[in-house]
């Protein structure tokens, strides 16, 4: 296809702004734009009309109408796919689809209809693509301000320790001096002191001679700063080991995202994540008060999910921390329960160098392979870790079913259901966020928990508290929402998040006992588990 000129003009022909793509003159585009008017049939639903040179392709936009002009060799169906693109862009840029508010954006909407179409042919883009090129945002920009905002907090803080290190020499030198009946810098005036030196000592003959402030009464604790002889201090005239070390690494580290800087007073900012995410990671999820012996299980879903059905990829990671605060419970041994799922032999166990592997077809034990020595005490020892890699459908915690159905009307009908499948984990805080089309808001007619908008994505937030395999009314749930367009793609990918009270991979503790065989009953367990990208694509 060629498209020769994208046009929005008024009913009577009037060009209110045009883009033409191949080498076209101003009087010749006006002279097809003059003409369009005359050519549109009556009483007809067609979209497309032609001459004996051109076609038009147009669509009505309110009092306008926005045109496409191409040679009669154009595939029509392309051209009218291109003319919907374009409409969506204008609808979506001007607030309303008047004369005025056309030429107000001019400058983007001529930007945007580059982007569709170069020299004369379509560029595989859509709409979302289209105005993120617009947004112009540079990550690289962004992680730059916070690099200098928070140089500018280190700096600040310097120069508070560095004033505070003088004010501190300075009473040395006062009391020094009072103490000793006089010294060198030292003066007195009305029974006071007062005096400045940047080095607080007096047995040198080289030190340095400075200037000194006196004042008609005796010094306060907090007197004025004194007077710099010199340069003096020149604040970002050293780098920081931390601004070193980044300067270093150069850009590539930086373009990773994930940055993390810091200063003494400011908290931690990770370029990658927001701030909100800086958290504890638990969510809702209850406390677990630890025991004498407390032992923390972590895990990490990630997982996607095809939306015909089936595991595109799915890994699960997962570490084993033990914790024993009591000397008497240093020499033990921990037996972990029999996995209830169906991970099997794929679930791969790395333990700790001084932790004896399990033995094939024996319990899994996890203990020292010299049993005369003792845990650490007082801190949290990784002692075993385990993964999984694959596409079993039937290891999925959480299914999902998303089934969006287009209309004749131009909405579109989607239905999500999710279910549990699971038993040993409860969730908390379960967020599924579904993409809307740009420009259309949902309607729900019927949904289980809550639901909101995500303006910063355009998508639609459904949250559950919380999800348990011992109530019906929460182990299962759907909604279903009406919303204008009929690209069924448009919903995807479907993100998914939570926090898990239980191990996923089924690794639980039975029972703690010493070495020497009897139980130990005060231990606790934290068992968590989270996702890293839980998508439905």
């Amino acid at each position: 296809m060629v498209v020769l000129a994208a046009s929005i003009c008024t009913k009577g022909g009037k060009a209110v702004i045009s883009r033409q793509f191949r080498d076209m003159t101003r009087t010749r585009i006006e002279s097809l734009l003059a003409s369009f008017p005359k050519l549109i049939p009556t009483n007809t639903q067609h979209t497309s009309v032609e001459t004996a040179e051109v076609r038009y392709v147009y669509q009505p936009l309110e009092d306008l109408y926005i045109l496409l002009i191409t040679n009669k060799a154009s595939n029509i169906l392309q051209d009218i796919e291109t003319i919907h693109l374009f409409a969506r862009i204008v609808s979506d840029m001007c607030r309303s689809a008047d004369e005025r508010e056309i030429l107000r954006n001019a400058f983007e909407l001529l930007g945007a209809f580059d982007e569709i179409v170069s020299m004369g042919y379509r560029e595989q883009v859509n709409l979302m693509q289209v105005k993120s090129v617009l947004e112009m945002e540079s990550h690289e920009e962004k992680i730059q301000e916070i690099i200098a905002r928070n140089k500018e907090a280190e700096a600040k803080e310097e120069l508070k320790r560095r004033a505070k290190q003088l004010e501190m020499q300075r009473r040395e030198q006062q009391r020094r001096t009072g103490g000793g009946g006089g010294g060198i810098g030292s003066s007195y005036l009305g029974g006071g002191l007062s005096g400045y030196s940047s080095v607080p000592r007096y047995d040198t003959s080289d030190t340095p001679s400075v200037s000194r402030i006196t004042t008609s009464s005796p010094a306060p604790s907090t007197t004025r700063s004194p007077a710099f002889k010199g340069s003096g201090m020149k604040l970002g005239s050293k780098k920081t080991k931390q601004a070193e070390l980044l300067d270093a690494l150069g850009g590539d580290v930086l373009a990773s995202g994930a940055v993390e800087l810091s200063t003494p007073s400011t908290p931690v900012i990770t370029a990658s994540e927001p701030i909100a995410a800086r958290s504890s990671g638990r969510g809702s999820l209850p406390e677990v008060d630890p025991e004498a012996v407390h032992i923390v299980i972590k895990e990490t879903l990630s997982l996607s999910l095809l939306r015909d059905g089936g595991v595109q990829s799915m890994e699960l990671k997962g570490d084993m921390n033990l914790n024993i605060s009591d000397p008497a419970f240093a020499h033990l041994r921990i037996a972990l329960s029999s996995s209830s799922t169906d991970f099997g032999n794929s679930l791969q166990f790395k333990h700790h160098p001084n932790v004896g592997k399990f033995a094939p077809g024996q319990p899994r034990i996890v203990a020292l392979k010299d049993s005369s020595r003792p845990f650490p005490l007082n801190q949290s020892i990784g002692v075993l870790k385990w993964r999984y890699a694959g596409t079993d459908e039937s290891n999925v915690p959480l299914s999902l079913n998303c089934w969006p159905s287009p209309s004749n009307d131009g909405t579109c009908e989607v239905s999500i259901e999710y279910e549990l499948e699971n038993e040993n984990v409860t969730l908390y805080d379960l967020v599924i966020s579904i993409p809307l089309p740009a420009g259309s808001y949902p309607t729900v007619s019927s949904h289980t928990g809550e639901w909101s908008l995500n303006p910063s994505s355009h998508s639609l937030a459904w949250s559950i508290p919380s999800v348990s395999a011992a109530d019906d009314s929460t182990r299962s749930g759907s909604i279903i929402f009406n919303v204008g367009g009929d690209d069924a793609a448009a919903f995807f990918p479907v993100e998914v998040t939570f926090v898990s009270e239980g191990s996923l991979a089924g690794v639980g503790v039975d029972k703690v006992t010493k070495v020497d065989g009897s139980e130990i009953t005060t231990f606790s367990v934290d068992a968590v588990a989270t996702t890293d990208g839980y998508l439905v694509v």
